[in-house]
């Protein structure tokens, strides 16, 4: 086992090409990736050549996404997004992907009654079952109705199926502050996926900024001010069991205009700190690094 297996890198955080992505995380040590549609759809030889690419790399997908706005809705729309979620299983399944992620709605059209979108997650997760795939729940922190992992969590309970749990995200439980004692309720075998990342002030006060700055200026664990609660959320979900992958989920505009071996430093430098020093030591701040807002 490697220093850097179970930690993987996110294909968004990088410009270029499929494979020249994938070649760079693994230059850099990685051996797994979590993909996006979109890598597969705009790839230049199609689904069928962006496949092969993952799989002549060797890298194992952690996951595939993502799936936005499906739950709470009714009629036409149900029925158009149940088609959307059907397509996006296939291509999860012919990547290799175990874990597909689904994000909590935004969308005003969709109902808040917490026992429908259950339901329609559970339909979900039953849908992956015979692809023999997981849907790991996301609660985004401008969701309309699900914007924190303590609700998300609730709607998980109360669908009640198997292949339906969690995915953590740093980025929105910090920037919706969520108490990290919730950490606690969880059972870690349903938390199918866990994504890091981190940004450089500490306040988004209102759902425009959040969203302003997760799609454009997240950074690697250790680089931004929230160093201290990212180690204590890494610590706290080793402490009640999780074993599962860490990915780097790092939007950033910045990190799309460098070299693609310079990013990959990056990360690697972060998932060190969060192996050497974190889970396998104490947490003090990183000493790579230390960026301020």
């Amino acid at each position: 086992m490697g220093m850097l297996d179970g930690f993987g890198m996110d294909t968004i955080t990088m410009s270029g090409t499929l494979e020249a992505k994938l070649a760079a995380m693994k230059g850099a040590g990685f051996s797994q990736v979590m993909l996006m549609a979109r890598d597969l759809v705009t790839h230049s030889g199609g689904v069928q050549a962006a496949v092969a690419a993952v799989q002549a790399s060797g890298m194992r997908p952690t996951g595939f996404q993502v799936l936005r706005d499906f739950e709470g809705l009714s009629g036409h729309l149900h029925s158009y997004k149940l088609d959307i979620a059907k397509s996006m299983l296939q291509m999860c399944a012919a990547t290799g992907s175990k874990v597909l992620l689904a994000c909590s709605s935004t969308s005003r059209h969709a109902t808040q009654d917490l026992d429908a979108i259950a339901a329609d997650l559970k339909k979900l997760a039953m849908l992956a079952v015979p692809l023999g795939i997981q849907i790991a729940y996301e609660a985004l922190s401008w969701g309309r109705t699900v914007n924190e992992f303590t609700t998300s969590w609730d709607v998980v309970c109360r669908a009640d199926c198997p292949n339906l749990g969690l995915c953590i995200d740093s980025f929105h439980i910090f920037a919706a502050k969520t108490s990290l004692d919730e950490i606690e309720e969880l059972d870690p075998s349903k938390i199918f996926l866990v994504q890091l990342s981190d940004f450089m002030w500490q306040e988004t006060p209102t759902f425009e900024e959040r969203m302003t700055t997760a799609r454009t200026f997240r950074v690697f664990p250790g680089e931004g001010v929230h160093s201290e609660q990212l180690a204590d959320l890494v610590l706290r979900l080793d402490r009640i069991g999780y074993r599962g992958d860490y990915s780097f989920e790092v939007f950033n505009d910045d990190y799309q205009q460098l070299p693609l071996d310079t990013v990959a430093e990056r990360a690697r430098k972060s998932a060190t700190w969060l192996h050497q020093d974190v889970l396998h030591k104490a947490a003090p701040l990183p000493e790579w690094t230390r960026y301020r807002a």
